[in-house]
Order: C-alpha cells, then structure tokens, then sequence
C-alpha cells in the first residue's frame, strides 16, 4: 500500500506539477470549445474537466492519464442540450458515470484484448489528423502576427529542451507568446474571445429533472452512447500511456473510475468527460508520470479560472494552437507509414481503415469498431486457411479414411465438405480428427451433413479422435446419431 503511494503520488513531484500546470493550462481552451460545441456555458466544461481530472486522480486505473471534457463526447450531447436543456445533461451524465461502474463491474475492460494493435494504431494516427484539423480554424483568415506566433511556439516547443528540460518547453512557449502579445499590445485571439470564464467556485447541486420512467426514455439513449465512447476512448488511451511509459495499467478500475469521476461532474454542474489522448501526451511529454500530476491539472486550472481568470483570458490562441500541434505530431505515429509496406497487408488495411472512417465521422467509436470488424474478419480468414486433409485407401479399398488438421469453424466449414468424395464405392469411411477442432455450430453442421450423406448411400461412417470440447460441443448440437437426422434430409 505505501509502496504504491510512494510511486503513484511521490515519486515524480516535481515534473508531475510542471506537468499538471502545462496540462491546466492546454485544457482551459479546449474545456471551452467542447462546451461552446455542447452548446452549454463554457462553466460547464471547466467545471467538469476540474472535477473529472481531480477524482480521476483517486479512483482511475492508469496514473499520469488525463480525464476531462472531451470532444467526442461533446458532440453527442448536442441534439439533448437542444430538445430538452441542460439539467437533462446533467442528469445523462450521473447515469453514465452509473453505466460505467456496471461496466467495469462484469469487466468489461477485458475487452481491450480484442483491439488489435493495427487498431490501436489507427485509432492513434486518426487522432492525431483530428487534434491537427481542430487547430486550422485558429489558423485561417487570420492575421499574419497569429501565424508568426505560432511558428515561434513551435520553435520554442522544439528547441527549448536543448537548452534545458527542467521546465516544460510547452509551459514557456505559452509563458513568453502570452508576455510578448500583450507588450506589443497584438490584436490577435485569446483564450478570453472563447467565451466568459467563471469567477466562483462550482457547488453540489442535484440535476433539476423529474424521477421518473419518461426522463430516464429521455436520457438513457444518450447515457448509453457517452458510457461506450466514453469507455473506448479512455481505454484506448490508458493503452498509449502504458506504451509510452512502458508501464501497465488496470482497465477494469479505470472503467468504474470513469464512472464515479462522471457522476461527481454531473452532481455540481459538469458534463460528462472521459481520458483525453491529447492532453495525455503533453502530461507524458512534460515529465508527468503519477496521480499527481492528474490531480494538479485539474486543481490548477479550478485555481487559475475563477482566481487568475484575468491574465488566463490573454492567453494568445496561437501558443495553445503550438502546443495542440507539437502534440498532433507526438501523438501520430510516423513508424506506421514505413511499416505499410513492411507490414502484412491485412494489418496496414485495417490500421488505414480505422484511420479513414474516424478522420471522417469524427466518431471514434465508428472507426475503431470498422477496425475491431475487419481485424476479425483477416483473422478468421487467415485461421481458416491453416485447415488440411490427407485421405487414403484401406482394407483393399473397402475403406476411405480421412486425416484432418486444423481448425473447423464457420470460415472452414465448406472446405471440411468438400474434402469428401461422396461418389466412391466403398463399405465405410473413417473421420480422424485428432489433430483438429471443432469450434461453432456450423462446423458441427459440416460434420452433420457429411454423416447424413454418406450414411444415404449406405456408407458406414466411424468417427475417430474427437477431443473433449469438440465432443461435448457435438453431443449438445449434433443430430446424426439422433432418430430424426432422415427427416432432416427430408426422407
């Protein structure tokens, strides 16, 4: 227990605070620009992501993962906000913090071990496009000062660490552009045109919606979505974070994490949030490691917002937009594009497919389930073809016996049929599967068929070597050895 304090709380305190104020500081924008595009007072993305990011810090599963506000769930919130307003939110976002710890209760974490790496790739690489994308409205039509700041944030970002890394180079890149704008008084964007910050701490209030089984018609759609994409997104980037700290991660409590880091956001006027990939990588990129460098971020920003408000709202655009693009450029992995021809094909065409499909729904749970889909699909299909068949004549050509190797499912089914010869005179046919496996109902129903039409043309059939599981899976399913297998076969 101590141990595990040490390491997640103490070990780092240094570069987690760094890290978290840099963090903060990243996050102020975006929790404006997910509220604006939620179509709720920008509060209530700062609210949330305070909340979110500090409960987070206690209760998640991956330390040095930020949680927050994000856009992805912004914008399924849209259509609620417009019909029914925001308490309707507030209360969709208790009840997906409560969809959540059901799912991390029947371990729902464990799905994670579906999601290929190709996937994961994908997910990484659409991610970074879109982090990129939400930037170049910052970028156009605008005045050539923005760009000549943002040029600079990036040579801060950039060459800074070769000078020292004991300060964040992302934390001075907004330091110096937010100082040199307002000396030379620059009429460009800050953080205070995205809308009016709070000036009071947020408090406990209960969402102000009726009881009853019409609100929960209402809002459960909707919970239900935010607690899938929610959980996506959030176990996806605890997989990122455990590659780039080369450390592992507890899935199952990051999902109930989520879950009560959702309900205390909805219980004082927060929306509903989950990891953000983004602002994982500055964490990481910044030196941030533990849980403390989660719980500085959202404590800095709560401090910096309602305390500093004023020097925080002349903060340029331009440097945060830098900071958005050196981690668009961390986040993408360059590796994948030399890979695409080194790699399988099956794997570079699920790895762009997850990245085509997100990149142009900008819903990251359409992409990776097009990822999850054809990940399987390649798979089974490449199962399928490590399937062989040896026959031979024995018994003076009185018998046929046939020697099977590999798997017998749905994608090899057919070929296991075709590999008989129904035409050939003989007295019986011997089925060795000791080297193979049956796997699903549909192999179960080859078996069937191949039974059913030998024993019509007054074939024995003699089947040999079953291991315990494709026996037992055939005692449940099989019907040639039962008394109504010729009306099967429609005698």
């Amino acid at each position: 227990m101590m141990k595990s304090l040490r390491q997640d709380w103490l070990a780092n305190v240094r570069n987690d605070l760094l890290a978290g104020l840099v963090v903060a500081l990243a996050l102020i924008p975006e929790a404006i620009a997910f509220s604006i595009i939620a179509g709720v007072d920008p509060k209530v993305g700062l609210y949330a992501s305070f909340c979110i990011a500090v409960v987070i810090a206690f209760v998640g599963g991956r330390p040095g993962m930020i949680s927050a506000a994000t856009g992805a769930m912004a914008l399924l919130m849209v259509t609620l906000v417009k019909v029914h307003g925001l308490q309707y939110l507030l209360a969709a976002t208790v009840l997906t913090g409560v969809l959540q710890i059901i799912a991390g209760w029947i371990n729902l974490g464990a799905f994670m071990r579906f999601v290929s790496r190709s996937v994961v790739t994908g997910f990484v690489n659409a991610l970074a496009i879109l982090i990129f994308m939400a930037q170049l409205p910052e970028l156009t039509d605008v005045t050539w000062h923005v760009y000549a700041m943002t040029a600079a944030g990036l040579g801060i970002i950039y060459l800074f660490p070769y000078l020292t890394r004991a300060i964040p180079s992302p934390l001075v890149t907004i330091v110096v552009l937010t100082a040199v704008a307002i000396l030379l008084d620059l009429d460009i964007r800050t953080v205070g045109d995205m809308g009016q910050l709070p000036d009071s701490l947020p408090i406990f209030l209960l969402p102000d919606v009726p009881l009853n089984f019409h609100t929960l018609s209402i809002i459960f759609p909707y919970s239900l979505t935010l607690m899938t994409v929610g959980l996506l997104e959030s176990l996806m980037t605890a997989t990122i974070v455990d590659d780039l700290t080369d450390t592992g991660s507890d899935k199952n409590r990051e999902c109930i994490g989520q879950g009560i880091a959702n309900i205390a956001s909805g219980f004082i006027g927060g929306m509903a949030g989950c990891a953000m990939i983004g602002q994982s990588v500055i964490n990481v990129k910044s030196g941030g490691r533990g849980r403390l460098s989660t719980l500085a971020a959202g404590l800095f920003l709560l401090l910096m917002v309602v305390f500093l408000g004023d020097w925080v709202a002349k903060i340029p655009m331009a440097a945060l937009v830098a900071v958005m693009i050196m981690v668009s450029i961390g986040t993408f992995s360059w590796a994948s594009l030399r890979n695409l021809r080194e790699h399988p094909p099956s794997s570079s065409i699920v790895m762009v497919a997850t990245v085509i499909v997100t990149v142009f729904t900008h819903d990251l749970a359409k992409g990776v389930l097009v990822g999850v889909l054809l990940s399987g699909f390649f798979f089974a299909h490449k199962v399928g073809l490590l399937f062989h068949v040896r026959s031979q004549s024995e018994d003076e050509g009185r018998v046929r016996a046939y020697r099977f190797s590999g798997q017998i499912f749905f994608a090899s089914a057919d070929r296991f049929v075709s590999a008989f010869d129904f035409r050939e005179v003989i007295e019986k046919v011997v089925i060795d599967v000791s080297k193979a496996h049956f796997w699903d109902i549909t192999a179960v129903s080859a078996l069937d068929k191949v039974v059913i039409k030998f024993r019509r043309e007054g074939v024995e059939v003699e089947i040999i070597g079953l291991n315990q599981a494709s026996a037992t899976m055939l005692d449940r399913f099989a019907v040639h050895d039962k008394e109504d297998a010729d009306q099967l076969m429609g005698h």
